[in-house]
């Protein structure tokens, strides 16, 4: 019996090239799904789940955020984690031609062009995280300290205080 091939996206052959180990996750894609769902689904806990946002700030710069998918990213805090005086979030509309990305399946890692990116502070706390595999539907869990590592990602207090 042949064995099922797992349909490799972007995003884990850059993990793959770079030596990092992560193990994949998928998640029924049909129909409008939250990253608090897609925790849930992946039984993930929703602190190790982090969704990516893209932004750009007052000096037309790009810069990538990652949170836990139940936070809101705080973009006074952001500006300051990237030494702008303001950032906001890119249109929807940009990120595909911007990124490569899809709005619910961007990922941090393999984007067209590298951006500064931040992730929040409580990364490092856990053992692995789950980002997007570069695709609605899938997901990559990794040790964060690989990631920031291959990111040449820091770490700030980006979101919004409950």
């Amino acid at each position: 019996m042949a064995k099922k091939k797992e349909e490799k996206t972007n995003v884990m052959r850059v993990l793959e090239q770079q030596g990092i180990p992560y193990t994949p996750h998928t998640y029924p894609a049909d129909g409008p799904i939250d990253g608090v769902s897609v925790a849930g689904y992946l039984g993930q806990d929703v602190e190790q789940v982090f969704k990516t946002l893209v932004t750009k700030g007052a000096s037309g710069s790009y810069y990538v955020f990652d949170v836990p998918v139940a936070e809101n990213l705080d973009l006074k805090k952001a500006a300051k984690a990237v030494g702008e005086k303001s950032i906001a979030m890119i249109h929807q509309k940009e990120l595909l031609p911007l990124t490569g990305y899809v709005h619910g399946g961007c990922s941090p890692v393999g984007m067209k062009k590298q951006f500064p990116t931040v992730f929040h502070e409580t990364v490092v706390l856990f053992d692995t995280i789950c980002v997007s595999a570069g695709k609605i539907g899938a997901q990559v869990e990794v040790p964060p300290q690989a990631l920031l590592d291959l990111l040449g990602a820091t770490t700030a207090d980006i979101v919004v205080e409950g």
